[in-house]
């Protein structure tokens, strides 16, 4: 048993433990009576979760997640190699003009840190410099600057 805090406690139970053991009837009370042989002190039911740590289920789980953020995963891997969107050039220009040619400067300058992208020159409009981000890092300008405001 772990304690959770100050309102339960996590069940710790080694392979080969939990046969012959009725889940439905498994609950915190009686997860508490059979570590600390003291009846528990709960009046009302509290179902315990049962997770199977063993190989197989632990590859089944891995397989299981891996399906749903499998797209999710292959839309970030786009986003950081394609061209930002006409739209978010569009709302760059727009923040470019509100915060300051200055502001911009300074989070651009932190964006393309790390990149091949070239820092924005001196007479260079931002419309063209947020041209040259990705979709990724125009998204993390945008932020940047609308946190700013």
């Amino acid at each position: 048993m772990i304690p959770r805090g100050k309102t339960g406690y996590y069940g710790l139970v080694g392979p080969g433990l939990t046969e012959g053991v009725d889940e439905e009837k498994l609950t915190a009370d009686a997860l508490w009576e059979a570590v600390t042989g003291m009846p528990g002190t709960q009046t009302w039911f509290e179902g315990v979760q049962i997770t199977c740590r063993s190989p197989e289920s632990e590859a089944a789980r891995k397989e299981h997640y891996k399906q749903i953020y499998a797209p999710a995963q292959e839309r970030r891997r786009q986003a950081k190699t394609e061209p930002a969107t006409e739209a978010q050039v569009k709302y760059l220009t727009t923040l470019a003009e509100k915060v300051g040619k200055e502001r911009f400067d300074a989070e651009f300058a932190k964006m393309i840190k790390g990149s091949d992208i070239a820092p924005r020159a001196p007479r260079q409009r931002c419309a063209t410099a947020a041209k040259r981000l990705t979709k990724a890092r125009a998204r993390k300008l945008i932020t940047a600057l609308v946190g700013h405001d």
